[in-house]
């Protein structure tokens, strides 16, 4: 008798575990988004954001919508060519980087340039605004779903801390972009322009002496392995710089859908959907400095006269990037001028 409750309650078991896989098969999705981006799938953006973002997409639409997510560039490509692969219909959703292709949207790169960032939260919010207000028509055949930033990268070095530009002078950094490697040429240090994977291994080899990354970056890498100092602008001072990010859809694929599912994708994107990402981005920045910390890395902090000093050295990086907007069509003081407002105000 105990043997057959036992397997009577097993059996129970098994079948209320089964049930979700059964009623799931019997309610196919209307719709399938394939979604591709360039991390690895261990990567916090896809345990933290991706997942859980698709699973509220299939719950709001009461399993019309499935999101099937492709990491790693799965679909094929460089991480480049995203934002066409979503224009093409390749994919239905891409998370990519304007700094991808430079010049390309040059008001989404705006906020790329030297000290253009607070934190991740207020400066998504900022770089949406800003985008609402100047540039509408850089994404066009995609839906922009979401535009944020990363936190301000800091300056992670092998043998000595960063406090100063006389402590830049002839080092050999990685810089993440253009014109964050012009601002550190133009304070000394000798710059770089390396795949993060190849960084990695000039880290290892000393080909470089150190790298200007968020913390974030830190414990997909390992980084806090290869480099003993990570320095930051003190409390208060704007960020050494951030890369900025958009997450877009197929236009023709969202134009596709039902009104309902439409605006299914419309409550759970826009605005709202920055400034959440832009908050997730401050939480993995603290969870790598945590990594950081716990390493036993000397943490360093740049004082804020000295970032005076290096925003003043970044004027001519601003007037470049005014004159690029400028040749694009735009009003690039007004940007410049607007997207500063917009930091301030956060």
């Amino acid at each position: 008798m105990a043997s057959f409750t036992r397997r009577t309650v097993l059996a129970s078991i098994g079948a209320a575990l089964a049930a979700p896989a059964i009623l799931t098969r019997a309610h196919a999705a209307e719709v399938t988004l394939r979604l591709h981006h360039f991390l690895p799938g261990v990567a916090p953006m896809q345990t933290k954001f991706f997942e859980p973002w698709a699973a509220e997409l299939t719950a709001a639409s009461n399993g019309a919508i499935e999101v099937q997510i492709f990491p790693a560039m799965q679909l094929g490509g460089k991480p480049p060519q995203l934002a066409d692969q979503t224009r093409q219909g390749i994919c239905d959703i891409a998370w990519t980087l304007p700094v991808y292709t430079p010049g390309r949207f040059p008001v989404a790169e705006t906020m790329a340039n030297p000290f253009m960032v607070t934190n991740a939260e207020k400066t998504s919010v900022a770089m949406h605004k800003l985008m609402d207000e100047f540039g509408q028509n850089e994404y066009r055949g995609m839906k922009v779903l979401a535009f944020h930033t990363h936190d301000g990268g800091k300056l992670h070095t092998r043998n000595a801390p960063v406090r100063s530009r006389a402590d830049l002078k002839g080092l050999k950094l990685r810089a993440p972009n253009q014109s964050t490697g012009d601002l550190l040429t133009s304070l000394g240090a000798e710059v770089v322009f390396f795949p993060v994977t190849e960084m990695m291994v000039g880290l290892s080899n000393g080909v470089i002496d150190g790298c200007c990354l968020p913390y974030e970056v830190v414990p997909a890498f390992k980084l806090q392995e290869l480099t003993s100092y990570s320095a930051a602008p003190a409390p208060a001072a704007r960020g050494l710089y951030a890369n900025t990010f958009a997450l877009v859809m197929n236009q023709a694929k969202y134009d596709s859908l039902s009104d309902g599912l439409r605006g299914v994708i419309d409550a759970a994107s826009g605005m709202t959907l920055s400034h959440r990402l832009g908050k997730q981005f401050d939480e993995f920045e603290a969870f790598g400095k945590s990594v950081v910390e716990k390493q036993g890395n000397q943490i360093v902090e740049i004082p804020a006269e000295e970032i005076a000093a290096w925003r003043e050295a970044a004027a001519p990086i601003y007037d470049a990037w005014i004159a690029k907007l400028n040749d694009a069509g735009h009003d690039g003081a007004a940007i410049m001028a607007r997207a500063n407002e917009l930091l301030d105000e956060g």
